[in-house]
């Protein structure tokens, strides 16, 4: 029977994710009067804001998920 202690730690994804997180962030905040200049344009520029959430969920979701995996820390199974 395989326990939990035989999957391999998602070490190359972490990184990954978290790099794409960090980048994600530089960018919006280095670039953020040209954000705020689309984001609040209306219309078919009311999906960006949308899809930036999305994306930021996404990635961050991931990279928290792969830490707390290699830090030891899983949900309770019932």
């Amino acid at each position: 029977m395989a326990t939990q202690h035989d999957k391999p730690k998602p070490y190359l994804s972490t990184i990954i994710f978290g790099a794409i997180s960090i980048t994600c962030y530089f960018l919006v905040f280095t670039n953020e009067h040209m954000v705020t200049e689309l984001f609040t344009k209306g219309g078919i520029y009311t999906f960006l804001p949308v899809g930036t959430a999305f994306l930021f969920s996404f990635v961050h979701g991931a990279f928290a998920s792969n830490l707390l995996t290699i830090l030891g820390l899983e949900a309770k199974k019932k």
